[in-house]
């Protein structure tokens, strides 16, 4: 297929059979991880299945063709979190909060797509989204372990379930431990041999011959229920207060990976991508989930580099992807007896690749503030665990504050040629560095003694707010009331506007 021109879009196709083909193959992997996914959320397996059905309905309005809906691990987690204050985790209670928090994740990006501000995600720095993505997959590691060693989490926090999980070695199922290192080693062994072989769906087979077969004893999924998602009846409107800040944060944040599946995507196929459909794509699918009592739902990278390996040409695909997981749930019932430790590993496998330790070390050589920045965001996942959105939201925070205390650094040199003192001004001029450009310059006067005149040079500014030019006319009109000219000189062009209404021209002269 000849790829589009540079500059175009995606266009709406026909189905086609490799799009049957390639969401059959996505099938196969998204039922193992849904149902994974749904049991890191705290909800049970089961509606990771029903998130994996009729949401991915919402894919026909997508910009990217490729791009596959449903379950996904950081929503997963943030879910979680969102939702332990509120209900107890697998309750009735629990799993209505958690649909609900769906539909105000699915509100917020809808609401972002019809006022065309798509593109806010590109605002979050990556030093953040780095270490927020690896603090967050530390911890989903981490939540796995209980399951992985056949115990049953202790504590709310990861962090201190693993800790209670460490304390009781005693206690470990080695029937659970041996499944979870054989689920890791089996995707990642068929992820060698051939990427469309479905690896979660080799584990899956092999964990429920072992349960069958060879006597297991530890924790299994349990009762799944053979029927079609039900309507949700009566949400917990009550719950709706506490459940809005970390839904903002579920639908900016877990929209970051969709982004960058997207943005991939149309790189390789030279087209243009759309954000602000893709949000509408997303929060289409989300207000589905809530419909049908699922969870939080956002773009997968695995599912979506399978589909197009698989060789999907449009949007098609995810449909024909809900439609075969929606066909199987009458049939769910055969997934009682898996073990969770096949689920815990297939998490593991999945998230693993996401703690990027070399780029944790490297960034240290890159920017020291900025490596504060990474690894601040990433303790305080750890220390907040599992609220981990108030992680991102102090990552954002000191990142900013960052950013203002370097750029209220406006840099000043000055120089006297034939008595005249020269100060020049680099940097940006603006309400944080302005207050510093009267000291600066007074305290050159000062040190420089007689001068003949004072010229101010802008040349090195990149912008000047409001509070500049007005910190520029006090400073000019201080000098001449010294009986010093003083002017300035080399204003920025995109600045001059602004500093000529303040100036209110003939009051200062440009050279």
């Amino acid at each position: 297929m000849t790829a589009p021109l540079a500059g175009a879009t995606w266009r709406m196709r026909r189905p086609s059979p490799r799009d049957v083909v390639a969401g059959l193959a996505v099938a196969l992997l998204v039922i193992p991880q849904s149902m994974a996914y749904a049991e890191l959320a705290g909800l049970p397996s089961h509606h990771g299945l029903y998130a994996a059905t009729l949401p991915l309905l919402a894919g026909i309005l997508a910009s990217c063709p490729y791009l596959q809906t449903g379950p996904v691990a950081l929503t997963a987690l943030l879910t979680h979190g969102a939702l332990v204050p509120i209900a107890s985790p697998g309750s009735p209670a629990y799993a209505s909060a958690a649909a609900l928090l769906a539909l105000v994740v699915g509100v917020t990006r809808i609401v972002i797509s019809l006022v065309k501000a798509g593109k806010v995600t590109y605002l979050m720095s990556q030093p953040v989204l780095r270490g927020f993505t690896s603090g967050a997959a530390i911890l989903i590691l981490l939540s796995q372990l209980p399951a992985a060693v056949g115990a049953t989490a202790q504590h709310q926090s990861p962090v201190r379930s693993t800790l209670a999980v460490l304390a009781s070695a005693g206690s470990w199922n080695y029937g659970a431990i041996a499944l979870t290192a054989l689920t890791v080693a089996a995707m990642l062994l068929v992820r060698r041999i051939h990427v469309h072989v479905p690896g979660a769906l080799v584990a899956v087979l092999g964990g429920l011959a072992c349960s069958a077969w060879l006597g297991y004893d530890g924790p299994v999924v349990g009762n799944v229920p053979s029927s079609l998602p039900p309507l949700l009846s009566s949400p917990p409107w009550g719950d709706l207060p506490q459940l809005i800040f970390p839904g903002v944060v579920i639908a900016l944040v877990g929209f970051a990976e969709s982004t960058a599946i997207a943005r991939s995507f149309a790189s390789g196929d030279r087209v243009r991508w759309n954000p602000d459909r893709e949000f509408m794509a997303q929060g289409a699918a989300n207000v589905l989930s809530c419909l049908f009592s699922a969870m939080p739902v956002d773009g997968s990278l695995s599912r979506s580099s399978l589909n197009r390996l698989s060789g999907a040409v449009s949007r098609w695909s995810g449909i024909f992807t809900g439609l075969a997981v929606l066909l199987f749930l009458p049939f769910a019932g055969v997934l009682s007896q898996l073990p969770k430790a096949v689920l815990a590993g297939i998490v593991v496998a999945a998230v693993a690749s996401l703690v990027r330790v070399r780029l944790l070390l490297a960034v240290w050589t890159l920017s020291r503030m900025q490596t504060l920045v990474v690894w601040f965001t990433l303790v305080m996942c750890l220390v907040l665990a599992p609220r981990i959105e108030q992680a991102l939201l102090l990552g954002i925070l000191l990142s900013l504050a960052i950013h203002v205390w370097r750029e209220r650094r406006a840099g000043f040199s000055s120089r006297i040629e034939d008595g005249v003192l020269h100060l020049e001004v680099k940097g940006n001029l603006w309400f944080a560095s302005a207050p510093r450009l009267e000291d600066a310059l007074m305290g050159r006067l000062a040190e420089a003694g007689r001068v003949s005149e004072v010229l101010i040079h802008l040349d090195g500014l990149g912008r000047i707010d409001l509070t500049g030019a007005l910190a520029l006319k006090r400073v000019v009109e201080e000098i001449r009331e010294m009986g010093i000219p003083s002017s300035l000189s080399g204003v920025p062009p995109q600045s001059r506007k602004i500093v000529s209404n303040v100036f209110a021209m003939p009051r200062a002269t440009y050279l």
